[in-house]
């Protein structure tokens, strides 16, 4: 395996700012290479040791990647979500999609073991992330706060940090006065330069479009005869108490009509439940001869899809790229850190509410060779998928202000 000149020049500089500073963080754009570039700079640097942090979903393409890289050190791959159970000194550690460590005001349990594993281990550090700051600017303390040369040492917290970089505000919520951070100042990334090293895919020689395509599928009477219920009522009531379905919040309503316009929702008791067939059918029938990749939002859409496609659908990444078979990811944890080249096309069983969600997710087929590729978003006619769809192509959330701004026209 050769490396892009680009990266050749990546590792080269990341290999200077970590001997000077025992850290760095490549900020690359999807696709462009940030794994590959990460082993070319721990093989530069001469270690023994490498313990890779990363999404579940992105543990075998990052081995496999390894494998036929076959460098001089050992590597171990974890997920953040079992980080602890790891064993073993490493020389250096990888956290790709740091932009995860950056909750504020207070750290992260995984940011907290991280850092309790540099302190410890002192190892190099390389940070990775396509979207560094995807909501504040606030995000980027706590994702270097286990790097004792962190520009931001000197804060020992994040209140004390947000006195200087960060415009505080206030909000009410339930009458209580609650200070916001999120508007941290451009001096945080001004503050990060001399570690970041960023490259985007225009620079890389990406020319891939992204084309969109919105479908709408008229979903059974049931479907919107439970909306209306929902809307009017905030309640379904089933056969026993707790097969009630309850929208007693303004947030639980949301989410609920969110649900059953794609035909699932989740009962009082937590049982998920399949309520309407139509948009798995639809996506079959629509797509039956392509090998797709299909993003749901909600567990109990899986069950949905299977119901439909039985066999010929998975949720593993390596059986789908070496079968025919199609493969179903929910978008949380599919958005990031994977590839899915092999499928002709993304099609969108649902929509998430995240703005970050819908730009990381949709560029999962993306290669450097690729000219162009086709996303179908499948909506409800009628539906609340529409609405989010516009709101966060705009980079904004979809909110409860949005939902209560909606909900009367749905």
């Amino acid at each position: 395996m050769k490396f892009r000149d680009y990266q050749i020049e990546i590792i080269d500089k990341s290999h200077t700012v970590l001997e000077a500073h025992r850290f760095v963080y490549l900020s690359m754009e999807v696709r462009t290479g940030k794994t590959l570039t990460a082993m070319g700079v721990a093989n530069k640097l001469g270690i023994k040791n490498l313990l890779f942090v990363t999404k579940k979903k992105a543990i075998s393409s990052i081995s496999a990647d390894y494998k036929k890289l076959n460098p001089n050190y050992d590597l171990t791959v974890i997920n953040y979500e079992s980080l602890h159970k790891v064993e073993g000194v490493f020389d250096l550690m990888v956290l790709d999609e740091a932009h995860t460590l950056g909750a504020y005001p207070k750290p992260s349990k995984r940011t907290k073991l991280i850092k309790q594993m540099v302190s410890k281990q002192k190892p190099y550090v390389i940070l990775m992330s396509g979207t560094p700051t995807p909501e504040s600017f606030s995000q980027m303390y706590h994702q270097v706060y286990a790097c004792p040369s962190s520009p931001f040492k000197h804060h020992v917290s994040f209140y004390k940090f947000a006195k200087e970089y960060v415009n505080v505000t206030q909000r009410v919520i339930k009458s209580f006065p609650l200070n916001n951070y999120d508007d941290g100042k451009q001096s945080i990334l001004d503050e990060m330069k001399p570690y970041m090293i960023s490259y985007t895919q225009k620079e890389a020689g990406f020319k891939s479009q992204i084309k969109e395509h919105v479908l709408k599928v008229k979903m059974s009477d049931l479907t919107y005869r439970f909306v209306k219920e929902m809307r009017e009522h905030s309640v379904i009531e089933g056969k026993k108490t707790d097969d009630a379905i309850l929208g007693d919040t303004g947030v639980k309503k949301m989410s609920k009509i969110h649900q059953l316009f794609s035909g699932t929702v989740k009962l009082e008791s937590g049982k998920g439940m399949v309520t309407d067939l139509s948009k798995a059918k639809f996506i079959h029938t629509e797509f039956k001869n392509q090998k797709i990749g299909i993003f749901y939002k909600f567990k109990a859409e899986y069950g949905a899809l299977k119901q439909v496609y039985g066999d010929g659908l998975t949720d593993d990444l390596d059986e789908f790229n070496t079968t025919n078979k199609n493969i179903a990811l929910q978008i949380v944890s599919g958005r990031e850190g994977i590839s899915l080249k092999k499928a002709d096309c993304l099609v969108y069983y649902n929509i998430d509410f995240s703005a970050l969600s819908y730009w990381q997710s949709r560029d999962r087929m993306t290669t450097k060779d690729s000219k162009s590729s086709d996303v179908y978003w499948v909506f409800a006619e009628k539906g609340i998928e529409t609405r989010i769809y516009k709101t966060v192509t705009k980079k904004k959330d979809y909110t409860l202000r949005h939902f209560k701004k909606d909900l009367l026209s749905l």
